[in-house]
């Protein structure tokens, strides 16, 4: 079964100005928010990373040894951009804004970037839970908490960046990453949320009722393209009522379905 590195070497000739932003595109960039870009991408706005210099920068800065050495469900997330830089599709794809930041005592694993796409569009990239415990006791504390640090981090990341922005915004995430993305965009700064046009969960977590019931919510819903595996065991925690889910087929069971490369 093909996955979204065959899709680049199958379709990554095509532009977007031929075949548009969609789906698979987002689940691309959902997965490359997971590598440690850290040095690398710039965490300004005013200046930006092209996609073959953080991925020549990166792979000088770690061997296969070290990235294959890691215990995480997400070390392979580097390697889709051997599959980016050679495609006409995301060549002149540019990156900013990465922000990576994990706290002991706020019980906080937030981390995001900026992509600026060809098309004139951008897409802002929430990553999901990490290998960190802090992670996961965030994960947790979304089951009972309103609203986490890092949802209000997420939320705070696009009011400040993005209050002067005249491109289209998407937004995006794959498990955690796409509950941020949701929260994010609809409690972000309302001059700020009526520039999105996508947002996108892929596999992420829902919410609780206080939030489902919210008018943020509510406006940003018809928005929102939540995508699970067929066997989620993520995408269905929580509340997401009104929300439709596409399901996708995966060449793996059970848990391991939420990796976003199967």
């Amino acid at each position: 079964m093909g996955n979204i590195a065959d899709y680049l070497d199958w379709r990554g000739d095509v532009t977007f100005e031929t075949d548009p932003f969609n789906e698979v595109d987002n689940l691309i960039l959902s997965e490359l928010v997971y590598t440690n870009f850290g040095g690398i991408v710039p965490a300004s706005f005013d200046e930006s990373i092209s996609i073959r210099e953080a991925h020549d920068r990166f792979f000088a800065s770690y061997t296969d040894e070290e990235i294959m050495a890691q215990v995480s469900t997400v070390k392979m997330a580097p390697y889709i951009m051997d599959h980016m830089i050679g495609s006409k599709r995301f060549e002149d794809l540019t990156l900013c804004g990465y922000v990576n930041e994990i706290s002991n005592e706020d019980q906080v694993q937030f981390s995001a970037m900026t992509c600026n796409l060809p098309d004139g569009t951008v897409y802002v990239a929430y990553r999901g839970t990490d290998n960190s415990l802090i992670g996961w006791k965030e994960d947790f504390n979304m089951s009972f908490l309103y609203e986490t640090p890092g949802q209000k981090s997420a939320a705070v990341y696009l009011s400040q960046n993005f209050s002067d922005e005249t491109r289209p915004i998407r937004v995006g995430g794959h498990s955690k990453g796409g509950n941020f993305a949701v929260f994010a965009s609809a409690f972000c700064d309302k001059k700020v949320q009526k520039k999105i046009i996508e947002v996108y969960s892929n596999d992420g977590p829902g919410f609780r009722r206080e939030v489902l019931d919210a008018d943020g919510y509510k406006t940003i819903l018809p928005k929102v393209i939540s995508t699970l595996p067929e066997q989620s065991l993520v995408g269905v925690l929580l509340g997401s009522e009104k929300l439709q889910h596409r399901f996708v087929k995966s060449s793996n069971s059970g848990l391991m379905q939420h990796d976003a490369l199967s």
